[in-house]
């Protein structure tokens, strides 16, 4: 692995969000990457959760201030930095004032209720980390995707970037997680999507709207699919050998390097 670029993007990072395996592998895969001589680059949203403070985040103007159309409004993206404590590991946010900092829920409200625009924060979050890589200019070899909250950035690479010299030969591996598939990922799903530039087709079919098509969608446009966790629903895994995507684990993150080998060697990148 040593040399490789490795971009990370997660629903959850601890010590950031806490309690789940998939904030434990948020943390955990892109450490051992860097370990193991990546070169690595980890993003998560900026949910009104995390302390400022507390977390010591710094804001980065040079890549702040840029205005990405979600659903036809535009939003202000900002960004900022901190490092995991006890380790060489820097985490990049993903922020706009309305969609996470203001909010004090990470996907859900103090009822428990899911945000009914969960699809138009997951689009700009996604959108939001490709505009900053672009402004790194930054070219990957590999994109890690974890959690149904990263689920648009596949087809947002292979459709709406596919032109970008910059994503040209990158591999994406979604890994999959405990979820509940039926959740609505949003309410106006058909407009937060335009942003993808799907064919209508599968337009017609993420309007669904649940946690199900999401990941079937992210599965469809990536090039391999991880087991994140003993809780993966087993349709999902069928459904990505269905899709002929080689299947790989990231439970155990001592065999993260061999997964990455087989991933640049084996897996054919969409077009």
């Amino acid at each position: 692995m040593k040399g490789k670029r490795i971009l990370y993007i997660s629903q959850e990072v601890e010590p950031y969000v806490e309690g789940s395996q998939l904030a434990k592998q948020g943390v955990m895969l892109p450490r051992t990457a860097l370990e193991s001589g990546a070169e690595v680059r980890t993003f998560i949203p900026k949910y009104g959760t995390i302390n400022e403070r507390r977390n010591q985040l710094h804001d980065v103007h040079r890549l702040s201030g840029l205005n990405l159309v979600v659903a036809k409004e535009d939003y202000t993206l900002l960004i900022k930095v901190a490092s995991i404590p006890g380790t060489r590991l820097q985490v990049y946010f993903i922020d706009n004032l309305e969609f996470f900092s203001s909010r004090q829920g990470v996907l859900s409200d103090e009822t428990g209720a899911p945000y009914e625009d969960n699809d138009q924060r997951g689009v700009f979050f996604c959108k939001g980390v490709l505009e900053t890589i672009k402004k790194l200019r930054w070219m990957p070899d590999v994109i890690h995707c974890n959690g149904w909250f990263a689920g648009y950035v596949p087809p947002l690479v292979r459709l709406a970037y596919k032109n970008d010299p910059l994503f040209s030969k990158v591999k994406i591996i979604t890994s999959l997680y405990q979820d509940n598939l039926t959740e609505r990922v949003g309410v106006d799903v058909r407009d937060s999507a335009a942003v993808l530039k799907l064919p209508e087709d599968e337009v017609a079919f993420l309007e669904d709207g649940t946690h199900r098509t999401l990941s079937e969608l992210a599965i469809r446009y990536s090039d391999g699919v991880a087991v994140g966790d003993d809780q993966v629903e087993e349709t999902l895994l069928s459904y990505a050998q269905a899709q002929g995507k080689p299947l790989y684990d990231t439970r155990n993150t001592e065999q993260l390097s061999e997964v990455y080998e087989k991933l640049l060697a084996d897996a054919p990148t969409q077009s």
